[in-house]
C-alpha cells in the first residue's frame, strides 16, 4: 500500500517541528499510541512502539520498531517500520516526511508511506487499508490542530476540514462497502509513557494497527 497526504499546521515551520518531537503533544495527538521508547542513539534514532487500535469491542495490538534516517531539522527525514501483531500478521514499510514554510504562520506537510504486509494483514483490500489509514492520519491532524487554539481554525479553512471536526466511525464506510455494517469507533488509548525526541514514528504502525482490528471484526463476526 501507498499513502501520500498533504495537511497544513497552523503554525510556523519551527514550532511545527519542535511541537512534533514534543511528548506532551504527542501523548494527546496520537490516536491509540500506549508507548514509544528510545532503542537506541547515534545518527540514525531507533524506537520501540506499541499500538493499539479499536473498532467497536475489537482491539488489535501491534509492537514494532522504528528508525530514522536522513533527518535534516526542521525539513525531512525519512522513516522506517518492521512490526509485529501476532496471528493478525506483519508490516513494514517507510515514510518520506517533508515539512515546508507556507507563509510566516503556516507549515505544510507532505508524507508518502509506503508498506507491505503479510500473513492475515494480506487478506484485506488495498481500498479498506488505504482508507482506514487516511481517517487515523486525519484523527491525528485534527487533533495536533485543536492545540493551537484559534490559529488552527484559519489553517484548517485552508486545508479544507474543521479544525475540531468529530471524526467518524472509522469503520462505518467502509464496512458499508464490503457489505457489513457499522460499528462504534472505541475511543483509543493513549497512555502517559510517551517519550519521542523525534517525531511521527507513528504513521505505519497506527495504520497497521487499524488494518488488524479490521480484520479481527470481519473473521471474529
Amino acid at each position: 500500500m501507498e499513502l501520500t497526504q498533504t495537511h497544513l499546521l497552523p503554525v510556523p515551520l519551527q514550532t511545527a517541528w519542535d511541537a512534533l518531537n514534543d511528548p506532551a503533544v504527542l501523548q494527546r495527538c496520537i490516536p491509540g499510541c500506549e508507548s514509544i521508547t528510545s532503542a537506541g542513539e547515534g545518527s540514525n534514532p531507533a524506537y520501540e512502539v506499541a499500538m493499539t487500535a479499536a473498532v467497536g469491542p475489537v482491539k488489535a495490538r501491534f509492537k514494532g520498531r522504528m528508525e530514522l534516517t536522513d533527518m535534516t531539522p526542521p525539513r525531512s527525514y525519512t522513516l522506517h517500520f518492521d512490526g509485529q501483531g501476532g496471528a493478525a500478521g506483519f508490516g513494514k514499510g517507510s515514510a518520506q516526511v517533508q515539512l515546508s514554510p507556507e507563509g510566516p504562520t503556516v507549515t505544510r506537510l507532505s508524507y508518502t508511506a509506503t508498506a507491505q504486509v503479510g500473513g492475515k494483514l494480506a487478506q484485506i483490500g488495498s481500498r479498506l487499508i488505504d482508507g482506514a489509514a487516511r481517517k487515523l492520519a486525519d484523527e491525528f491532524f485534527q487533533r495536533f490542530a485543536a492545540e493551537f487554539g484559534p490559529a488552527a481554525d484559519e489553517a484548517a479553512a485552508l486545508d479544507g476540514k474543521p479544525a475540531e471536526q468529530a471524526i467518524p466511525d472509522l469503520a462505518a464506510g467502509e464496512l458499508r462497502a464490503h457489505g457489513a455494517p457499522p460499528t462504534d469507533y472505541a475511543a483509543p488509548i493513549i497512555s502517559p509513557a510517551v517519550q519521542p525526541r523525534n517525531p511521527w514514528p507513528w504513521i505505519i504502525v497506527a495504520a497497521v494497527a487499524v488494518v488488524a482490528a479490521y480484520l479481527f471484526l470481519h473473521h471474529g463476526a
